[in-house]
């Protein structure tokens, strides 16, 4: 897929999850979350190239340009939207899913110093509420929701809800959609 395409894919999966969003052009141009997906797509090819300073520095200026950090290491999906954007950390080895949704404030971060897999792997169509933090090597399964300012740091299987401090999993009940989840009250702390 070309470049032209994927933006074309970013603009429009933020149309389909912002209802504020009034148009492509307000979205491209004015968006932060996609300006970082976007510059975090060239940095990581260049950290992939071996070229880390200039990766390191390109990720730098994105986080102050935009209030996102997404390391360049960072492995990220299509169709992955930064909602809000600011505040948001995304860890060297992290591993993020297409259809991916985050809130601002949200952490995909490490628990421990040594090397090798540290960060939070997000599966296909998990959406975070804001300020939650996602810490450690475990795995979010798919189409999981995870509440505002939950703390989570145990792996949560495919289409469970987790909510708290530390965080508790529970299943997804019929027809729950997952906006409503993330705007409901009980779902945040």
């Amino acid at each position: 897929m070309g470049a032209l395409s994927r933006v074309r894919e970013d603009v429009a999966a933020a149309k389909l999850r912002d209802p504020a969003a009034r148009g492509g052009l307000e979205i491209a141009l004015l968006y932060p979350g996609l300006h970082a997906v976007w510059m975090h797509r060239i940095a990581n090819r260049w950290w992939r190239r071996g070229l880390r300073f200039p990766a390191r520095a390109l990720s730098q200026l994105t986080r102050w340009l935009t209030g996102i950090e997404i390391h360049p290491g960072a492995t990220i999906g299509r169709r992955f939207f930064i909602d809000h954007g600011m505040g948001v950390v995304i860890g060297e080895t992290a591993e993020v899913g297409d259809d991916v949704m985050l809130y601002h404030g949200v952490t995909l971060g490490g628990r421990q110093r040594e090397g090798g897999k540290r960060h939070p792997t997000l599966h296909d169509g998990v959406a975070v509420g804001a300020g939650a933090k996602v810490l450690g090597p475990i795995t979010i399964g798919a189409r999981a929701v995870i509440g505002a300012n939950a703390v989570v740091t145990r792996d949560a299987p495919a289409d469970s809800v987790l909510v708290g401090v530390p965080a508790q999993a529970r299943s997804r009940r019929a027809g729950e959609d997952t906006r409503a989840l993330l705007m409901a009250p009980e779902y945040s702390i």
